[in-house]
């Protein structure tokens, strides 16, 4: 997925961020290069000089931001013993809700292309929904290493059970993101208490 031409990081991310704006504002139907453009206060031909296309450049704002939530989820490998185990399970939870966001993921579903386009960069290595699960997993391994949470404690179903449900809320599409907070919120309650009791042990 080579651009045409010479992308600056600048041109990227504005034009990443106007399209963003204009799903917020007016849903995935209103999104054209030409309401990106002039959301970001560009020329109009300025995405199709760096990106083969719209689908394209869908595929790689997803990419771009499941990229940044990646390397959210590497500093948390850091933050072992730091805070609590369930403010920093929530971090990286509402970060993966604003990485791509549910109507640009949903957009990416809709378009084929956008959605090939990413199956194929995730294939070659670039970081998604399994770099963060990776990342969460250590990060946990370390907190059960400093007596945490439970020298039992499934670490990498728990870190399976995170990324999968935020997966699930941002592919169903669930616009409310209070809500969606909400729920993220809930699962890292019964995470929490799961891991500092050990297998079998919510409520303990």
């Amino acid at each position: 997925m080579s651009p045409r031409g010479v992308t600056t990081p600048d041109v990227r991310e504005r034009l990443f961020a106007a399209a963003e704006q204009v799903l917020e504002r007016d849903g995935p139907g209103a999104l054209t290069s030409r309401a990106i453009t002039a959301e970001a206060g560009c020329a109009k031909g300025l995405l199709h000089a760096h990106f083969r296309g719209l689908d394209e450049f869908v595929a790689e704002l997803v990419l771009d931001r499941f990229g940044r939530v990646a390397r959210h989820a590497d500093e948390l490998r850091g933050r072992a013993g730091q805070g609590t185990v369930a403010e920093n399970l929530l971090g990286i939870a509402l970060a993966l809700l604003s990485s791509a966001g549910p109507t640009v993921a949903g957009l990416a579903l809709a378009r084929p292309v956008a959605s090939a386009h990413i199956r194929e960069a995730l294939v070659g290595g670039a970081p998604g929904f399994d770099t963060v699960q990776d990342a969460i997993t250590d990060y946990l391994d370390a907190e059960r290493r400093g007596g945490r949470i439970a020298e039992r404690a499934d670490t990498a179903a728990a870190a399976l059970a995170l990324v999968g449900t935020v997966h699930h809320l941002l592919m169903t599409g669930t616009h409310d993101r209070e809500r969606a907070r909400e729920r993220a919120g809930q699962l890292v309650v019964l995470l929490d208490a799961a891991l500092r009791n050990g297998p079998g042990g919510i409520a303990g």
